[in-house]
């Protein structure tokens, strides 16, 4: 008899703590431009640490969309696979192409 793990309830799950982990790295960047802004720094230098701090929250964007690509949208299409029915891939399918439409605003 083998007992096998159920799955994680979401596909970032394995890799939270790493997750978190850049999401606090993040949020330091963002206090450090707020300092630079109420400091008077120079508009370009601040410039810069946006553009960091919004392409590291891409990066943790891109890492999610990927985890649910490969977690949750490929159970959806085990499950609709195994029943013939394919309402559930469909929302799955449906849900990440609007979370991808988002990202690219």
């Amino acid at each position: 008899m083998s007992t096998t793990e159920p799955a994680p309830p979401h596909g970032y799950t394995p890799a939270k703590d790493a997750y978190l982990k850049r999401l606090r790295r993040i949020e330091g960047q963002v206090r450090g431009i707020s300092r630079m802004v109420e400091e008077d720094q120079y508009c370009i230098d601040v410039l810069t640490q946006v553009s960091a701090a919004t392409k590291a929250l891409h990066a943790v964007s891109l890492g999610l969309l990927e985890d649910h690509l490969g977690h949750c949208v490929t159970e959806a299409a085990q499950q609709s696979a195994a029943s013939g029915d394919d309402t559930l891939i469909a929302e799955k399918i449906a849900e990440a192409t609007a979370a991808i439409g988002r990202l690219v605003r």
